[in-house]
């Protein structure tokens, strides 16, 4: 009977001699079993080909080893640093990512938390859409799933929100720009899409307010989540309309900094602060692709790392704490200045 093939536990666990809730006991946790029953588990493993569906096991547990990941836009690098530094530490922490893009739809968001919610996750880790999710639907999933709130903020919802202090953020470049040369003109989109753009501008306009400057807002149009193309369409617009009010621009997000700068170098513009240049250009995030736009990037670094880890780490605190036992916690992190050539 030596590699005979095994369908399933119940036929393992009859062929070792050994009790199906034992033989489940082990795979979970091989040092929960006696000494010699280990042994024995692991003879008959040698015996027959048989390797269990851990993934099948998670799903009949009650309370499974899954932890749900939900971003807005996976394609963008942000959201793909930060998935990338939950999923490691989840799966460091013996738990197995989910990982869900809602594709900057409220419809998808709704969906993918109605999944998730059959799925019966330990907990959920989500960068909800902002002012595009269905709060009631967000609130009601947050009440049933231990989930932690990170990048977007949503007041009182989930177990902790972990995320950037967008006020010091705006308020540090702002700073910066102004001392550095002209104050900055803010460029947006008009149909905000990203979940801190209001927080962002409302940032602009109190550290302009404090310095003493008169804030200046240019609209552009475009919707979705292909910032590059709408930053490059509104700066050619805004370049062959008569160019901006001062030299120096602030864009909502690096994304959009990238298609400025695109912008410029197609219609003759020179950005940085060299010789023969005529326009300043910053964003925010510190984008991936940031240091490699020509010239590299003025903006101000997000802290990636502690956003990530400081998230995953709430949400086993909550799930150590029984999901909402414990008070709301906020933790918010300082970005960093990161000066480049374009500014």
């Amino acid at each position: 009977m030596a590699g005979k093939r095994v369908r399933n536990m119940e036929e393992f666990a009859e062929l070792s001699g050994i009790s199906r809730p034992t033989v489940s006991k082990y795979f979970n946790n091989p040092d929960s079993v006696r000494k010699t029953t280990r042994a024995r588990i692991e003879q008959a493993l040698e015996e027959y080909d048989y390797r269990p569906n851990i993934y099948a096991m998670n799903q009949n547990r009650r309370l499974t080893k899954n932890i749900g990941v939900v971003v807005p836009y996976l394609a963008d690098p942000f959201f793909a640093e930060i998935a990338r530094n939950i999923e490691r530490r989840c799966i460091d922490a013996g738990y197995f990512p989910l990982l869900f893009s809602s594709h900057g739809e409220t419809a998808q968001e709704n969906a993918i938390l109605d999944s998730l919610r059959s799925l019966k996750p330990a907990g959920v880790l989500l960068a909800p859409l902002g002012r595009r999710s269905d709060m009631d639907h967000v609130r009601r999933f947050c009440d049933e799933v231990p989930t932690v709130l990170f990048d977007s903020y949503l007041a009182d919802v989930g177990a902790a929100f972990v995320g950037s202090d967008h006020a010091q953020v705006v308020r540090l470049i702002v700073d910066y720009l102004c001392r550095s040369g002209e104050p900055p003109v803010y460029f947006e989109m008009r149909n905000l899409v990203n979940p801190n753009a209001n927080r962002r501008r409302n940032g602009y306009l109190a550290a302009m307010e404090s310095l003493g400057q008169t804030p200046e807002i240019l609209k552009i149009d475009g919707d979705g989540w292909n910032f590059e193309e709408i930053g490059f369409r509104g700066g050619v617009a805004a370049i062959e309309s008569g160019g901006f009010a001062t030299n120096t621009v602030l864009c909502n997000n690096d994304r959009l900094a990238i298609g400025l700068i695109a912008a410029a170098w197609s219609k003759g513009v020179r950005v940085g602060r060299g010789p023969g240049c005529t326009l300043r250009v910053a964003g925010m995030d510190d984008h991936p692709f940031s240091q490699f736009t020509c010239p590299p990037m003025t903006t101000i670094a997000q802290d990636y790392a502690n956003i990530s880890d400081t998230s995953v780490e709430q949400l086993f605190a909550a799930l150590e704490n029984d999901a909402g036992s414990a008070d709301r916690v906020e933790i918010l992190y300082e970005g960093r200045l990161v000066m480049r050539d374009s500014a």
